[in-house]
Protein backbone atom coordinates (compact mmCIF):
# COMPACT_ATOMS: atom_id res chain seq x y z
CA UNK A 1 0.00 0.00 0.00
CA UNK A 2 2.98 2.24 0.62
CA UNK A 3 4.26 1.84 -2.74
CA UNK A 4 0.59 2.41 -4.42
CA UNK A 5 -0.02 5.88 -1.86
CA UNK A 6 3.58 7.06 -3.04
CA UNK A 7 2.30 7.94 -6.29
CA UNK A 8 -0.69 8.69 -5.35
CA UNK A 9 0.44 11.59 -3.26
CA UNK A 10 2.85 12.69 -6.13
CA UNK A 11 0.09 12.89 -8.62
CA UNK A 12 -2.16 14.91 -6.30
CA UNK A 13 1.01 17.46 -4.98
CA UNK A 14 2.32 17.70 -8.96
CA UNK A 15 -1.40 18.32 -10.14
CA UNK A 16 -1.77 21.03 -6.98
CA UNK A 17 1.42 22.75 -7.78
CA UNK A 18 1.14 23.05 -12.08
CA UNK A 19 -2.72 24.48 -11.45
CA UNK A 20 -1.39 26.97 -8.81
CA UNK A 21 1.78 27.74 -10.34
CA UNK A 22 1.38 27.76 -14.25
CA UNK A 23 4.22 30.05 -14.89
CA UNK A 24 6.61 27.55 -12.81
CA UNK A 25 9.35 25.92 -15.27
CA UNK A 26 9.37 22.39 -15.27
CA UNK A 27 12.53 22.30 -12.64
CA UNK A 28 10.71 24.82 -10.66
CA UNK A 29 8.17 22.72 -10.54
CA UNK A 30 10.30 19.35 -10.06
CA UNK A 31 12.08 21.02 -6.67
CA UNK A 32 8.57 22.28 -5.19
CA UNK A 33 7.60 18.49 -5.51
CA UNK A 34 10.52 17.36 -3.72
CA UNK A 35 10.55 19.88 -1.34
CA UNK A 36 7.00 18.74 0.16
CA UNK A 37 7.42 15.21 -0.85
CA UNK A 38 10.28 13.95 1.15
CA UNK A 39 10.98 12.16 4.51
CA UNK A 40 10.42 15.14 6.55
CA UNK A 41 6.95 16.63 5.67
CA UNK A 42 5.55 13.10 5.62
CA UNK A 43 6.60 11.82 9.21
CA UNK A 44 5.88 15.28 10.77
CA UNK A 45 1.85 14.33 9.04
CA UNK A 46 2.12 11.19 10.21
CA UNK A 47 2.94 12.35 13.72
CA UNK A 48 0.43 14.20 13.31
CA UNK A 49 -2.19 11.97 12.69
CA UNK A 50 -0.52 9.96 15.83
CA UNK A 51 -0.09 7.15 13.51
CA UNK A 52 3.24 6.21 15.22
CA UNK A 53 0.84 4.59 18.14
CA UNK A 54 -0.53 1.72 16.00
CA UNK A 55 3.08 0.92 14.20
CA UNK A 56 4.67 -2.66 15.74
CA UNK A 57 8.35 -1.82 14.48
CA UNK A 58 11.39 -3.78 15.20
CA UNK A 59 13.88 -1.98 17.94
CA UNK A 60 16.37 -1.39 14.86
CA UNK A 61 13.70 0.58 13.36
CA UNK A 62 13.94 3.20 16.49
CA UNK A 63 16.19 6.12 17.17
CA UNK A 64 17.97 6.02 20.75
CA UNK A 65 15.42 8.36 21.86
CA UNK A 66 12.76 5.62 21.33
CA UNK A 67 11.11 7.13 18.40
CA UNK A 68 10.71 5.88 15.53
CA UNK A 69 12.51 6.30 12.35
CA UNK A 70 11.34 8.83 10.18
CA UNK A 71 11.37 7.11 7.09
CA UNK A 72 8.70 4.58 8.73
CA UNK A 73 6.73 7.22 9.35
CA UNK A 74 6.84 8.84 6.05
CA UNK A 75 6.00 5.33 4.50
CA UNK A 76 2.86 4.89 7.00
CA UNK A 77 1.64 8.39 5.77
CA UNK A 78 1.88 7.15 2.66
CA UNK A 79 -0.17 3.66 3.08
CA UNK A 80 -2.45 6.14 4.63
CA UNK A 81 -2.93 8.03 1.52
CA UNK A 82 -2.92 4.63 -0.38
CA UNK A 83 -5.65 3.34 1.31
CA UNK A 84 -7.73 6.37 1.35
CA UNK A 85 -7.51 6.10 -2.59
CA UNK A 86 -8.96 2.78 -2.51
CA UNK A 87 -11.53 3.36 -0.18
CA UNK A 88 -12.87 6.35 -1.05
CA UNK A 89 -11.20 7.79 -4.83
CA UNK A 90 -8.95 10.17 -5.74
CA UNK A 91 -11.21 13.49 -4.37
CA UNK A 92 -11.10 12.20 -0.79
CA UNK A 93 -7.72 11.08 -1.08
CA UNK A 94 -6.60 14.66 -3.02
CA UNK A 95 -8.65 16.71 -0.08
CA UNK A 96 -6.77 14.56 2.75
CA UNK A 97 -3.00 15.01 0.99
CA UNK A 98 -3.81 18.93 0.64
CA UNK A 99 -5.21 19.60 3.72
CA UNK A 100 -2.46 17.35 6.23
CA UNK A 101 0.60 18.70 3.82
CA UNK A 102 -1.22 22.47 3.25
CA UNK A 103 2.00 23.76 5.92
CA UNK A 104 4.42 22.66 3.11
CA UNK A 105 2.52 23.87 0.44
CA UNK A 106 2.64 26.96 1.80
CA UNK A 107 5.99 27.22 2.20
CA UNK A 108 6.63 26.73 -1.44
CA UNK A 109 4.21 29.05 -2.23
CA UNK A 110 6.46 31.71 -0.47
CA UNK A 111 9.61 30.53 -2.40
CA UNK A 112 11.30 28.24 -0.37
CA UNK A 113 12.06 25.30 -2.38
CA UNK A 114 14.25 22.80 -1.92
CA UNK A 115 14.49 23.15 2.03
CA UNK A 116 16.01 19.21 3.01
CA UNK A 117 16.77 18.14 0.03
CA UNK A 118 20.47 18.43 -0.33
CA UNK A 119 20.69 16.15 -3.65
CA UNK A 120 19.30 18.64 -5.64
CA UNK A 121 21.30 21.51 -3.79
CA UNK A 122 24.50 19.52 -4.40
CA UNK A 123 23.27 19.36 -7.82
CA UNK A 124 23.07 22.91 -8.28
CA UNK A 125 26.26 23.76 -6.59
CA UNK A 126 28.45 20.99 -8.89
CA UNK A 127 26.85 22.34 -12.39
CA UNK A 128 27.37 26.31 -11.49
CA UNK A 129 30.75 25.47 -9.68
CA UNK A 130 32.47 22.54 -12.01
CA UNK A 131 29.63 21.40 -14.66
CA UNK A 132 30.00 18.03 -13.68
CA UNK A 133 26.73 15.73 -12.30
CA UNK A 134 27.13 14.14 -8.75
CA UNK A 135 27.23 10.50 -8.85
CA UNK A 136 26.29 8.21 -5.76
CA UNK A 137 27.03 4.23 -5.74
CA UNK A 138 26.58 2.17 -2.67
CA UNK A 139 29.23 1.38 -0.91
CA UNK A 140 27.68 -1.43 1.66
CA UNK A 141 24.35 -3.04 2.58
CA UNK A 142 24.05 -4.33 6.20
CA UNK A 143 21.56 -6.10 7.61
CA UNK A 144 18.85 -8.49 7.11
CA UNK A 145 16.41 -7.89 4.33
CA UNK A 146 14.06 -6.10 6.49
CA UNK A 147 16.22 -4.18 8.37
CA UNK A 148 19.11 -3.08 6.21
CA UNK A 149 20.82 0.22 6.48
CA UNK A 150 23.11 1.07 3.46
CA UNK A 151 25.85 3.34 3.15
CA UNK A 152 26.28 5.95 0.04
CA UNK A 153 29.56 7.83 -1.50
CA UNK A 154 28.78 10.62 -3.35
CA UNK A 155 31.52 10.77 -5.73
CA UNK A 156 32.16 14.21 -8.16
CA UNK A 157 34.71 14.16 -10.92
CA UNK A 158 35.98 11.03 -9.72
CA UNK A 159 36.61 12.37 -6.16
CA UNK A 160 34.64 11.16 -3.41
CA UNK A 161 32.96 14.10 -1.53
CA UNK A 162 30.52 12.63 0.57
CA UNK A 163 31.53 9.35 2.25
CA UNK A 164 29.07 6.79 3.63
CA UNK A 165 26.35 8.65 4.26
CA UNK A 166 23.45 5.89 5.82
CA UNK A 167 20.06 5.49 5.44
CA UNK A 168 17.49 3.02 5.99
CA UNK A 169 16.71 3.23 1.81
CA UNK A 170 19.38 4.57 -0.55
CA UNK A 171 17.24 7.49 -0.89
CA UNK A 172 17.88 8.57 2.75
CA UNK A 173 21.85 7.26 2.41
CA UNK A 174 21.85 9.73 -0.47
CA UNK A 175 20.40 12.86 0.87
CA UNK A 176 23.14 11.83 3.83
CA UNK A 177 25.85 11.71 1.48
CA UNK A 178 24.60 14.90 -0.51
CA UNK A 179 25.32 16.66 2.80
CA UNK A 180 28.11 15.96 4.18
CA UNK A 181 29.13 16.54 0.13
CA UNK A 182 27.99 20.52 0.85
CA UNK A 183 29.38 20.40 4.28
CA UNK A 184 32.68 19.78 3.01
CA UNK A 185 32.43 22.11 0.18
CA UNK A 186 31.41 24.62 2.41
CA UNK A 187 34.79 24.48 4.36
CA UNK A 188 36.76 24.44 2.04
CA UNK A 189 35.13 27.64 0.58
CA UNK A 190 35.50 29.09 4.29
CA UNK A 191 39.35 27.89 4.03
CA UNK A 192 40.89 28.97 1.08
CA UNK A 193 38.43 32.53 1.98
CA UNK A 194 40.74 32.65 5.23
CA UNK A 195 44.18 31.94 3.58
CA UNK A 196 43.10 34.88 0.90
CA UNK A 197 42.53 37.32 3.69
CA UNK A 198 45.92 36.64 5.31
Amino acid sequence: MEFFGDSVLGMIIAEHLFNHFPDWDQGTLSKAKATVVQEAPLAEAALALGLEEYLNVAPSERLADSRIRPSILADAFEAVVGAIFVEQGLPIARWFVLERLHPYLEQVSRGEIGVGDYKSKLQEIAQAKWRKTPLYRVSTEQGSAHEKIFSVDVVLDGEVMGLGGQGRSKKEAEQAAAKDAIELISRAEAFNSFRLRL
